[in-house]
């Protein structure tokens, strides 16, 4: 597998990662409905693309299979294709973002066990929640920072 830093995000490149995100979201992301998920999805491609710091992992042929968004020290998105999970690409990932970009925070859904147990073992504690997700929407979250 091989890290890159992404500076030209087309929207060909884009749909590859909006791909991974969706798939993603469907096995994680279970107190999402089906049209709950594509509302969401309509904004991720501005997302990806507005986040300064984008990064993937690639497989052997070049595709991306997982990528991780930073902004200043916070972590903006995390997202493992569901083939991929399992594998390391998650920890070695947010293990590059802490230490070449010094990631300290995070926001998590509460609703996400899978991955609030991950960043707890990564060395993030909960901060703060709240009923609402940064958008407003009545999901909460738990605001995380590492120690």
């Amino acid at each position: 597998m091989k890290k890159i830093e992404i500076k030209e995000r087309t929207p060909v490149f884009l749909e590859k990662l909006v791909d991974i995100w969706e798939r993603s979201v469907k096995e994680t992301h279970l107190f999402l409905s089906n049209e709950e998920i594509e509302k969401i999805k309509k904004y991720v491609p501005t997302a990806l693309s507005m986040v300064p710091l984008l990064m993937i992992e690639t497989d052997p042929s070049g595709n991306p299979v997982a990528f991780m968004g930073i902004d200043g020290s916070k972590l903006e998105m995390l997202f493992i294709a569901p083939e991929e999970r399992g594998r390391g690409l998650g920890r070695k990932l947010l293990e590059y973002g802490i230490a070449e970009y010094d990631v300290k925070e995070l926001v998590v859904n509460e609703q996400n066990p899978q991955a609030k147990g991950f960043y707890e073992h990564m060395g993030f504690r909960v901060r703060e929640r709240s009923e609402l997700d940064e958008q407003g929407n009545p999901y909460p979250v738990l605001f995380m920072e590492i120690e």
